[in-house]
């Protein structure tokens, strides 16, 4: 008798196949944004995509609910699909002095964890990631964290789709000049 390898979520487990297809849509987004291909990472995106990167500070163990800012509060970006857009737009734009010459940035994908969504089409994905990006000579940035998703099926050629995106970063304070990449 064979193992179960079918791709539904069961009590919080899934299946072989499910955490292979999760995990190889993660590893080829992370290819697309280092080979900088943001018009095909764009289409990956709902239409209702929140993109969001909440600030975090140093709390006492006491406070630590109140770790990363919320809803409302400041954020490094609280973006939907038509600002993603506007930002691949301005990466392409002869103005964008921030990316002249562009970043090279490297995805790194780990720790891959899936639970079910609110349906049987989605999943809440948990990912550690760390995003190391090169710009000129000396200009080095590498962030970390925990990237939390809600992934749909999607009739596309990657068989999935982000509809929210919250990458929670390990840093209190960010270095980087800017954040003129794609988390």
């Amino acid at each position: 008798m064979q193992p179960n390898k079918q791709t539904r979520v069961d009590a919080g487990r899934v299946g072989v196949e499910l955490q292979h297809e999760v995990e190889q849509f993660l590893y080829r987004e992370a290819a697309l944004l280092d080979n900088r291909r943001f018009e095909e990472w764009i289409d990956l995106l709902a239409d209702d995509i929140r993109y969001f990167m909440p600030l975090r500070t140093n709390r006492s163990r006491r406070e630590q609910s109140l770790e990363y800012s919320n809803d409302h509060e400041s954020a490094y970006f609280d973006d939907d699909k038509q600002t993603m857009k506007a930002r691949v737009r301005k990466l392409r734009s002869s103005s964008s002095w921030s990316e002249d010459p562009p970043s090279r940035t490297r995805h790194l994908v780990s720790n891959v964890l899936i639970e079910p969504g609110s349906d049987d089409m989605s999943f809440v994905v948990s990912a550690a990631v760390l995003v190391y990006r090169g710009r000129l000579e000396r200009q080095v940035d590498i962030i970390s964290g925990e990237r939390r998703d809600i992934l749909r099926r999607a009739d596309n050629a990657l068989g999935f789709q982000i509809a929210a995106r919250t990458f929670l970063i390990d840093q209190a304070t960010l270095l980087a000049n800017n954040i003129s990449f794609f988390i």
